[in-house]
């Protein structure tokens, strides 16, 4: 009888290994639509984990009636491991040199993939009633104890999950085209895994409360303090009372009863970590793995920075700082009413169940842009398009400042879709461009200083976006406990003064992202596409004369004077200042390749940038 069960649990254990086997990789197998299906698969499986986050603060502040103070301080806390795990863990995969038979990153996406089944679960774990609802000290202290936990669990899983998979593109293919295609069905999958749940999981996780003719129906609701059970058997707009199958309406405002199901929190984010954990798996088995593991970094800090003279460079760059203030107003405003906006809609609109296809409906304008893009670029520039279309942005969040003075609130919720949607094609152009406008900041700092530092500057504008993302959220949460929310009544018991303050909340988000993101693209980011034309001659004319191919670059070397205005023109004296001449001997390599009569100025290069500092 053992050797029977040997028998079978080795064949199934060996239909187990031989299936993992299959992920090995095939060098040979070229580039294809596999790929790209897989690689797409991949970000469709983090965001059916990253999709729910937008559900967290929610689910803690409705359905646990934890404290929003409390709360804040408890989401800023787990957005700060946030920032420091990726490094962290980044640093713990590129450290690990074992041999894998599928290979490191994909062995790491899979250990990431098998935890985030259950991880993403255990943060919308429904603690008993008694617990919820108490406010005795010790069941705040333990929800606030699962609260972290859980999130610090779930983090971790994405982050071993998500780090190797996005830093997994160069080992598909080192084809710079193939690279640019991976890139961007990497964006479809984003933007499925996100829309899926942000449409279908308000409306599984919101319910309407009908009178079922009974009193049965009180048990859903929890009758929130101030208030009678009477008060939910008649209509509070006519005083009659409800018919079998008539919605209940809220006492104080007159809007529609929905109620947060936690269990259906936990159920459907199991099911997301079940989709989530196919999708890993088929892009595990079907992306091919063509480079060597080791030459890609998870962790892209490789030397000692000093953060203090890194933090001044920085500073200094232009550009740089003011991509940085948009991103941050985007993160600060626009992202941080998530919270708001679903507690709007439950207790003003009384349609948090729809809450999701609204937003949808306000970011799909973005999605317009994407085949457009590189034409609107080639025209008019990136900071100039921009710029224009956050102007449209600015007009979006003004009209929203409207609807909360409409008495009507069916009315008012025209008016607040019809500012979305102008706010959603204002902000398509910077959506397509952002990153790209890092990338001519860093171009920027070598026209400017002589130097690149890729590192030091996405480093620090990645540090200021987390720093958005973890102080935004916890400060909007510390806000709407200021005007009024109060946890121990739910959504249902709030009152109108405070139903209306979440609408002055979330227009006032909009109106300050888009105020602050206009700032930075039109008052401090200054590249726009004559400059950028400008730098990007001045440099490929600076690598040549370096690389010893100097015909070229004595016709475009002095034009720039004339075209950039003197602020904006690199400083010529302060590289000479920072090398010393006898450490940047490269005046003297143009001279021995190139006829004297056909050379530049040999002080011009040493001048404007010193060749040891300069990084292609």
């Amino acid at each position: 009888m053992s050797n029977t069960q040997n028998t079978r649990q080795g064949g199934f254990f060996g239909k187990v290994r031989s299936f993992f086997t299959s992920f090995a990789n095939d060098k040979t197998k070229p580039f294809g639509i596999a790929d790209k299906l897989a690689y797409a698969a991949g970000d469709f499986g983090c965001n059916m984990s990253f999709a729910l986050k937008s559900t967290v603060q929610t689910f803690w502040l409705v359905y646990m009636m934890l404290n929003p103070t409390i709360l804040s301080v408890l989401v800023l806390i787990t957005q700060i491991w946030d920032a420091i795990n990726d490094p962290m863990l980044g640093t713990m995969i590129d450290n690990d040199k074992r041999k894998y038979k599928m290979g490191k990153f994909k062995t790491y996406i899979l250990i990431g993939a098998v935890g985030l089944l259950v991880a993403g679960a255990l943060v919308f774990l429904p603690l008993p009633t008694s617990i919820r609802m108490s406010e005795a000290w010790f069941a705040s202290v333990l929800k606030s104890t699962v609260f972290v936990l859980a999130y610090v669990i779930w983090d971790a899983c994405y982050t071993i999950a998500n780090v190797p998979y996005g830093s997994m593109l160069p080992l598909v293919t080192e084809d710079k085209r193939e690279q640019a295609e991976l890139s961007t069905w990497r964006s479809i999958g984003s933007m499925f895994g996100n829309m899926l749940p942000g449409i279908i999981l308000p409306m599984l996780i919101w319910q309407k409360v009908k009178f079922d003719g009974t009193t049965s129906f009180l048990d859903k609701i929890i009758v929130p303090d101030g208030f009678k059970a009477d008060d939910f058997m008649k209509n509070p707009l006519t005083g009659e009372p409800y018919a079998p199958g008539d919605q209940v309406l809220n006492p104080s405002t007159g809007s529609d009863v929905e109620i947060l199901l936690g269990e259906r929190v936990f159920i459907a984010a199991l099911i997301m970590g079940v989709l989530g954990f196919i999708a890993f798996l088929f892009m595990i088995k079907k992306i091919t793995i063509r480079v060597d593991e080791n030459t890609v970094k998870t962790n892209e800090q490789t030397e000692k920075v000093n953060i203090f003279k890194s933090f001044g460079k920085f500073i200094a760059n232009r550009p740089a700082v003011g991509a940085t203030i948009a991103a941050m107003g985007m993160f600060l405003g626009m992202q941080s009413a998530t919270t708001a906006n679903t507690i709007m809609f439950a207790t003003y609109f009384g349609k948090a169940s729809l809450s999701g296809v609204v937003m949808i409906i306000g970011f799909l304008p973005m999605f317009i842009f994407i085949p457009f893009i590189k034409k609107i670029v080639e025209k008019w520039g990136k900071k100039e398009a921009s710029v224009v279309g956050n102007a449209g942005a600015l007009l979006g969040a003004l009209i929203m400042m409207v609807f909360p003075m409409i008495p009507d609130a069916n009315l008012g919720l025209i008016v607040y879709i019809v500012g979305l949607v102008f706010f959603g094609v204002g902000m398509g152009v910077y959506t397509c461009v952002s990153w790209a406008m890092m990338g001519d900041a860093i171009d920027y700092n070598e026209w400017k200083y002589g130097t690149r530092e890729e590192g030091v500057v996405y480093s620090i504008h990645s540090f200021f976006r987390k720093l958005a993302q973890g102080v935004g959220p916890a400060a909007v949460i510390l806000i709407m406990g200021w005007l009024g929310y109060d946890e121990k009544l739910g959504t249902i018991g709030q009152d109108p003064t405070t139903a209306k303050n979440m609408c002055w909340l979330v227009a006032g988000l909009y109106l300050f992202s888009a105020i602050l993101m206009f700032i930075g693209l039109t008052f401090v980011y200054n590249v726009d596409k004559k400059t950028l034309e400008t730098i990007t001659t001045d440099l490929e004319a600076r690598r040549a004369l370096v690389a010893g191919i100097a015909p070229e670059a004595d016709a475009v070397v002095e034009a720039p004077a004339e075209e950039v205005p003197a602020e904006d023109a690199p400083a010529e004296e302060a590289p000479a200042e920072e090398v010393p001449a006898e450490d940047a001997p490269a005046e003297e390599a143009p001279a021995e390749e190139v006829p004297a009569e056909d050379a530049p100025v040999e002080e011009a290069p040493a001048e404007d940038v010193p060749t040891e500092e300069t990084k292609d």
